[in-house]
């Protein structure tokens, strides 16, 4: 048996396959449905035809039209049940009537008086999202389609809405998915904006007072800005500072290691590739240049980078214009450079390590960030930030004794801020009370990558007990001017817990040590013969375990 297919039926199958390529074909909505409308009005040779849509919970309006002006488009407003619009918006079925002319229900807002009277009949059908009636599709014919078949109109719009349903709703949901991006980058753009804004850098002491001051005269301009100092110091927070207290704020911020990388692939990150550039160059891919234009980049360890991709970040430097790996096409960048480095550039300057020219080129504005040990007043106030962040994040109440605090400012800190951070991030994590004492911090448990690589200035970071007899075992004298911070602090710190008398400092080292005497020793920095005539002298009884 041959299916047979009407003429009528195969316009149909004909319009709603042109109509599904219409609404799979563009983003723009509202450019879709002025299509699909375009392509009813080819097909059906209808005119005037539109698409209302719910712009609230009690109006519908018109959001695409043929046949239309723009005023006439601007005046389809309707309330749910006003019109046939609106009975078809608040009833969810469709309405067909055969002569406009008769129906005194039929408002003719839209129309100028001589469009209304050429019109002789209308077809409304909702536009639904399952349940949920969004909007209407309606045409309008002409008296010359008399004899036109309102039931295979009715059919027909009806498939055609639902595609259009499922079209709105789908742009919807990007819509409102892409304003929850928009939101969100906006609010996160405020955060970091917030948090490395330089009046949350921590910094009193006149060194870092400053560093501030240079970055608010540097932050306006354009010039290349060059951030030196050791490893651990805050270039990155610095430079950061300097990017949202610039005019590029609302711009990208783009950072990249140049030390982490193997020169192949720093060009690649730096200029990005074309698709098939390289094994594994599957598609194209842009660079961190491209991804900073309007913004900032900033290059960490410029002093690191070979010779040969020196001459090649120097021409895009001084051009602002590079090809990508693989490309032939230049590309030119607005983009402003922060660069950081903890080597001697000019010794690498006068060894031939690093290119004279690319040297002048960076460092236009140089800042200097001067070590943790030459600011010693601010080491306090960053150990009061970073116990707070963790208290905050782990939901603890961590205080820190004097004592432990005076250990801790004494300390050499070649690591500088980091290895500050990560001291305490690491001593919080391990405490089972809420006192942090001396012998909690990790310089007190041989620990230490300070103690390791120098011991506190002036004396040994370990032993504070006296002992009889020992010419090496006075407490650690407190660097200026870190002795008057501590001072300061211990003075006002009315609440905190008194320090641990000398006993107790030995009962608590051997019951951490499992009253092994040599790990005790080992803890305590000194050796087990002492160790155990200070136990004698206090009269601490060895337990046997």
């Amino acid at each position: 048996m041959k299916d047979h297919v009407t003429p009528n039926h195969f316009q149909e199958l004909t319009t709603i396959y042109e109509v599904s390529k219409v609404l799979s074909s563009s983003m723009d909505l509202e450019h879709t449905l002025n299509d699909v409308l375009k392509t009813l009005e080819s097909h059906l040779h209808i005119s005037p035809s539109m698409i209302v849509l719910r712009m609230n919970e009690e109006i519908v309006g018109v959001i695409a039209a043929t046949g239309l002006s723009v005023a006439e488009i601007e005046r389809g407003r309707y309330r749910l049940g006003e019109g046939m619009i609106g009975k078809i918006m608040r009833a969810g079925m469709p309405i067909v009537i055969p002569d406009v002319s008769q129906e005194p229900a039929f408002l003719h807002r839209a129309f100028e008086p001589e469009i209304s009277q050429r019109l002789h009949a209308f077809v409304g059908v909702p536009i639904k999202v399952g349940y949920e009636c969004i909007g209407v599709l309606a045409i309008y014919r002409s008296e010359r389609h008399k004899g036109v078949s309102f039931r295979s109109d009715v059919r027909l719009l009806q498939m055609i809405a639902n595609l259009v349903g499922q079209t709105v709703n789908l742009h919807q949901g990007i819509s409102a998915e892409r304003n929850r991006l928009l939101q969100e980058k906006h609010r996160l753009q405020k955060e970091l904006q917030k948090r490395y804004s330089i009046k949350n850098v921590i910094g009193n002491s006149r060194a870092m007072q400053a560093v501030f001051s240079d970055v608010h005269q540097a932050a306006p301009g354009k010039a290349t800005v060059l951030l030196r100092g050791e490893s651990g110091t805050g270039k990155e927070v610095i430079a950061r500072a300097i990017h949202y207290l610039s005019p590029r704020r609302d711009k990208a911020f783009v950072s990249l290691n140049c030390a982490a990388l193997p020169e192949s692939i720093l060009e690649s990150e730096l200029f990005g590739h074309e698709r098939g550039a390289f094994t594994g160059a599957t598609q194209e891919r842009k660079g961190r240049f491209e991804l900073a234009d309007g913004g900032t980049l900033f290059l960490d360890e410029i002093g690191d980078i070979s010779p040969a991709f020196q001459a090649k970040l120097l021409r895009v430097l001084q051009e602002r214009e590079f090809e990508r790996v693989g490309g032939t096409q230049t590309r030119r960048v607005d983009v402003r450079i922060i660069t950081a480095t903890n080597r001697n550039l000019e010794e690498a300057v006068s060894k031939g390590e690093f290119r004279a020219d690319l040297y002048y080129r960076i460092n236009v504005v140089s800042i200097f960030l001067p070590p943790l040990r030459e600011r010693r007043e601010d080491i306090p106030a960053l150990i009061e930030h970073f116990l707070a962040r963790h208290n905050a994040d782990n939901q603890r109440k961590l205080t820190l004794t004097p004592e432990a605090l005076q250990t801790m400012v004494s300390c050499y800190w070649p690591g500088n801020v980091r290895e500050l951070e990560n001291c305490v991030e690491r001593t919080a994590t391990m405490m089972r009370g809420d006192i942090i004492r001396n012998l909690d911090v990790p310089c007190q448990r041989n620990q230490c990558l300070s103690m390791a690589l120098r011991p506190l200035e002036g004396s040994h970071p370990i032993i504070t007990m006296k002992v009889s007899g020992s010419s090496n075992t006075s407490p650690p004298v407190v660097p200026e001017p870190a002795r008057h911070v501590v001072a300061a602090l211990i003075a006002n710190d009315e609440e905190s817990a008194a320090p641990l008398s000398e006993r107790d400092r030995l009962v608590q080292a051997m019951d951490r040590c499992g009253w092994v005497q040599a790990k005790a020793a080992r803890l305590l920095g000194t050796t087990t013969r002492k160790l155990g005539y200070a136990l004698n002298k206090h009269g601490v009884e060895v337990k046997k375990l």
